[in-house]
């Protein structure tokens, strides 16, 4: 497996991943548009595909705040899940958050058992009693 830098020319190979692997909402607006502007602003945003320019099997996609990176829409194709890429894909992801010398703060469903093992071996630690609430329509 390659990973490398996102590409305009990826976005409909992407969503196809995440139409996969069950990330994927329209109402979001995760276009090419949205994905170069967070990049622009010390984001990163990294796939995964199967050499040589074969299919997209994960994404890594990391925006910036100014004061931490954000890892979402972070995706291993289902057939690949289980056999250490998305461990691969993370380690190479958090890289950037080290270069820029922050934290980094994702978001997992209860129930992604085997992403929250993922996360909590790569050192994550868990807000127990916290809740994320977000305005969709503002």
């Amino acid at each position: 497996m390659i990973i490398r830098q996102y590409r305009d020319t990826d976005h409909p190979r992407i969503e196809e991943l995440w139409k996969e692997t069950g990330i994927y909402r329209a109402d979001r607006g995760d276009t090419r548009e949205v994905i170069s502007r967070c990049n622009q602003q010390g984001g990163e945003f990294l796939v995964m595909e199967e050499p040589p320019g074969g299919r997209i099997v994960g994404t890594s996609w990391m925006t910036y705040d100014g004061r931490r990176i954000h890892l979402h829409h972070f995706a291993i194709h289902p057939s690949l899940q289980g056999r250490g890429w998305g461990r691969r894909l993370a380690v190479e992801s958090l890289k950037h958050a080290r270069k820029l010398g922050c934290p980094v703060k994702l978001e997992v469903h209860d129930e992604n058992k085997a992403a929250i093992h993922l996360y909590r071996s790569l050192g994550f630690v868990p807000f127990e009693d916290y809740h994320v609430y977000m305005l969709l329509e503002p």
